[in-house]
Protein backbone atom coordinates (compact mmCIF):
# COMPACT_ATOMS: atom_id res chain seq x y z
CA UNK A 1 0.00 0.00 0.00
CA UNK A 2 1.31 3.55 -0.53
CA UNK A 3 1.35 5.25 1.99
CA UNK A 4 1.17 9.28 1.92
CA UNK A 5 1.26 12.17 4.95
CA UNK A 6 -1.08 15.05 4.41
CA UNK A 7 -0.23 17.94 6.11
CA UNK A 8 -0.32 22.30 6.19
CA UNK A 9 -0.22 24.80 8.95
CA UNK A 10 -3.54 25.96 10.91
CA UNK A 11 -6.41 26.74 8.75
CA UNK A 12 -5.16 26.07 5.35
CA UNK A 13 -7.81 23.61 4.04
CA UNK A 14 -6.30 20.90 4.96
CA UNK A 15 -9.36 19.08 6.16
CA UNK A 16 -11.39 20.31 2.93
CA UNK A 17 -8.12 18.56 0.87
CA UNK A 18 -8.56 15.07 2.59
CA UNK A 19 -12.43 14.89 2.13
CA UNK A 20 -11.80 14.84 -1.46
CA UNK A 21 -9.23 12.13 -1.88
CA UNK A 22 -11.55 10.10 0.81
CA UNK A 23 -14.18 10.81 -2.19
CA UNK A 24 -12.06 9.52 -4.72
CA UNK A 25 -11.44 6.01 -2.69
CA UNK A 26 -8.53 6.75 -0.69
CA UNK A 27 -8.32 5.69 3.03
CA UNK A 28 -7.82 8.68 5.05
CA UNK A 29 -6.91 8.80 8.76
CA UNK A 30 -8.03 12.10 10.38
CA UNK A 31 -4.36 12.81 12.97
CA UNK A 32 -6.85 14.97 15.19
CA UNK A 33 -9.41 12.38 15.79
CA UNK A 34 -6.70 10.03 16.94
CA UNK A 35 -5.45 12.65 19.14
CA UNK A 36 -8.83 12.91 20.80
CA UNK A 37 -9.14 9.08 21.20
CA UNK A 38 -5.84 8.56 23.05
CA UNK A 39 -6.55 10.91 25.59
CA UNK A 40 -10.26 9.87 26.17
CA UNK A 41 -11.16 9.02 29.53
CA UNK A 42 -9.55 6.13 31.10
CA UNK A 43 -6.75 6.07 28.60
CA UNK A 44 -3.65 6.00 29.40
CA UNK A 45 -3.00 9.19 27.50
CA UNK A 46 -5.03 11.01 29.73
CA UNK A 47 -3.16 9.48 32.90
CA UNK A 48 -0.15 11.22 31.86
CA UNK A 49 -1.64 14.48 30.99
CA UNK A 50 -3.17 14.83 33.81
CA UNK A 51 0.43 13.61 35.74
CA UNK A 52 2.30 16.70 34.23
CA UNK A 53 -0.73 19.57 34.09
CA UNK A 54 -3.06 18.68 36.96
CA UNK A 55 -6.65 17.75 37.36
CA UNK A 56 -7.66 21.68 36.48
CA UNK A 57 -7.45 20.21 32.72
CA UNK A 58 -10.54 18.14 33.26
CA UNK A 59 -14.08 18.60 32.86
CA UNK A 60 -15.97 18.27 35.99
CA UNK A 61 -17.29 14.75 34.19
CA UNK A 62 -13.81 13.57 33.73
CA UNK A 63 -13.20 14.16 30.44
CA UNK A 64 -9.93 16.31 29.33
CA UNK A 65 -11.12 19.99 29.17
CA UNK A 66 -9.77 20.76 25.56
CA UNK A 67 -9.90 24.34 26.25
CA UNK A 68 -7.96 24.44 28.96
CA UNK A 69 -5.08 22.58 28.56
CA UNK A 70 -4.82 24.74 25.18
CA UNK A 71 -5.12 27.73 27.22
CA UNK A 72 -2.32 26.40 29.33
CA UNK A 73 0.03 25.51 26.42
CA UNK A 74 -0.44 27.77 23.49
CA UNK A 75 1.37 30.93 25.43
CA UNK A 76 4.48 28.53 26.80
CA UNK A 77 7.10 26.94 24.24
CA UNK A 78 7.85 24.13 26.96
CA UNK A 79 4.76 23.32 27.88
CA UNK A 80 3.78 22.49 24.57
CA UNK A 81 6.43 20.53 23.53
CA UNK A 82 5.93 19.00 27.03
CA UNK A 83 2.30 18.14 26.00
CA UNK A 84 3.46 16.93 21.63
CA UNK A 85 5.82 14.08 23.51
CA UNK A 86 2.98 12.79 25.88
CA UNK A 87 0.50 12.99 22.55
CA UNK A 88 2.57 12.02 19.60
CA UNK A 89 4.12 8.87 20.43
CA UNK A 90 0.39 7.84 21.32
CA UNK A 91 -0.66 8.93 17.87
CA UNK A 92 1.83 7.56 15.77
CA UNK A 93 1.22 4.48 16.80
CA UNK A 94 -2.12 4.63 16.72
CA UNK A 95 -1.64 5.64 12.87
CA UNK A 96 0.72 2.37 12.35
CA UNK A 97 -1.61 -0.07 13.28
CA UNK A 98 -4.76 1.82 11.34
CA UNK A 99 -1.93 1.65 7.80
CA UNK A 100 -1.33 -2.08 9.23
CA UNK A 101 -5.19 -2.64 9.09
CA UNK A 102 -6.31 -0.93 5.82
CA UNK A 103 -2.97 -2.19 4.13
CA UNK A 104 -4.60 -5.61 4.98
CA UNK A 105 -7.78 -4.79 3.38
CA UNK A 106 -6.63 -3.67 0.28
CA UNK A 107 -2.48 -4.11 -0.58
CA UNK A 108 -2.73 -1.87 -3.45
CA UNK A 109 -4.68 0.76 -1.70
CA UNK A 110 -3.43 4.32 -1.00
CA UNK A 111 -3.47 5.33 2.63
CA UNK A 112 -3.39 8.93 3.75
CA UNK A 113 -2.56 10.29 7.28
CA UNK A 114 -3.88 13.93 7.53
CA UNK A 115 -1.73 15.15 10.24
CA UNK A 116 -1.22 18.74 11.27
CA UNK A 117 2.36 18.08 13.16
CA UNK A 118 3.78 15.66 10.93
CA UNK A 119 7.03 17.78 9.50
CA UNK A 120 7.64 18.92 13.17
CA UNK A 121 7.38 15.32 14.70
CA UNK A 122 9.81 13.83 12.48
CA UNK A 123 7.10 11.24 11.87
CA UNK A 124 6.51 12.34 7.91
CA UNK A 125 9.42 10.48 7.55
CA UNK A 126 7.14 7.13 7.67
CA UNK A 127 5.41 7.97 4.63
CA UNK A 128 6.28 7.20 1.09
CA UNK A 129 5.22 10.43 -0.20
CA UNK A 130 4.41 13.65 1.46
CA UNK A 131 1.89 16.23 0.80
CA UNK A 132 1.53 19.88 2.03
CA UNK A 133 -1.35 21.47 1.94
CA UNK A 134 -1.25 25.86 1.91
CA UNK A 135 -2.33 29.12 1.54
CA UNK A 136 -1.43 32.64 1.25
CA UNK A 137 -0.84 33.84 4.85
CA UNK A 138 -3.51 36.94 5.04
CA UNK A 139 -6.17 34.42 3.51
CA UNK A 140 -5.06 32.33 6.29
CA UNK A 141 -5.08 34.32 9.34
CA UNK A 142 -8.60 35.13 7.97
CA UNK A 143 -9.99 31.51 8.03
CA UNK A 144 -8.37 31.04 11.63
CA UNK A 145 -10.30 34.11 12.76
CA UNK A 146 -13.29 33.09 11.17
CA UNK A 147 -13.17 29.44 12.02
CA UNK A 148 -11.84 29.99 15.80
CA UNK A 149 -13.83 33.05 16.62
CA UNK A 150 -10.25 34.83 17.66
CA UNK A 151 -9.01 37.82 17.88
CA UNK A 152 -6.12 38.89 15.02
CA UNK A 153 -3.52 39.04 17.81
CA UNK A 154 -4.65 35.75 19.06
CA UNK A 155 -4.94 34.07 16.04
CA UNK A 156 -0.84 35.20 14.73
CA UNK A 157 -0.02 33.91 18.05
CA UNK A 158 -1.45 30.33 16.93
CA UNK A 159 0.37 30.48 13.39
CA UNK A 160 3.54 31.78 14.95
CA UNK A 161 3.98 28.53 16.89
CA UNK A 162 3.61 26.38 14.07
CA UNK A 163 6.64 26.04 11.51
CA UNK A 164 6.10 28.69 8.53
CA UNK A 165 4.94 27.48 5.16
CA UNK A 166 7.41 28.34 3.42
CA UNK A 167 9.66 25.57 5.60
CA UNK A 168 7.20 23.14 5.29
CA UNK A 169 6.59 23.61 1.50
CA UNK A 170 10.47 22.09 1.23
CA UNK A 171 9.16 19.00 2.41
CA UNK A 172 6.74 18.11 0.10
CA UNK A 173 6.21 15.84 -2.73
CA UNK A 174 3.04 17.28 -4.00
CA UNK A 175 1.82 21.05 -3.06
CA UNK A 176 -2.12 21.81 -2.65
CA UNK A 177 -2.39 25.33 -2.73
CA UNK A 178 -5.84 26.29 -1.53
CA UNK A 179 -6.06 30.19 -2.20
CA UNK A 180 -7.91 29.84 -4.94
CA UNK A 181 -11.60 27.87 -3.80
CA UNK A 182 -12.72 24.85 -3.67
CA UNK A 183 -13.34 23.82 -7.47
CA UNK A 184 -9.10 25.13 -7.95
CA UNK A 185 -8.42 22.93 -4.94
CA UNK A 186 -9.97 19.90 -6.31
CA UNK A 187 -8.61 20.14 -9.25
CA UNK A 188 -5.31 19.92 -7.76
CA UNK A 189 -6.49 17.27 -5.44
CA UNK A 190 -7.28 14.64 -8.47
CA UNK A 191 -4.07 15.60 -10.41
CA UNK A 192 -2.20 14.15 -7.26
CA UNK A 193 -4.70 11.27 -6.84
CA UNK A 194 -3.90 10.40 -10.19
CA UNK A 195 0.03 10.48 -9.80
CA UNK A 196 -0.59 8.72 -6.64
CA UNK A 197 -2.17 5.88 -8.32
CA UNK A 198 0.48 5.66 -10.76
CA UNK A 199 2.79 5.25 -8.38
CA UNK A 200 1.25 2.40 -6.80
CA UNK A 201 1.08 0.36 -10.03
Amino acid sequence: MLKVGLTGSIAVGKSSASHIFKELGCFVLDADQVAREVVEAGTEGLRRLIKQFGAEILKPNGDLDRQKLGANVYADEEKRLLLNSIIHPLVVEAQNKWLLEREGEDPHGIGIVDAALMIESGSYKRFNKLIVVWCEPALQLQRLVLRDNLSEPDALKRIAAQMPQDEKKQYANFLINTSNGHEDMRRQVLEIYERLKFLDN
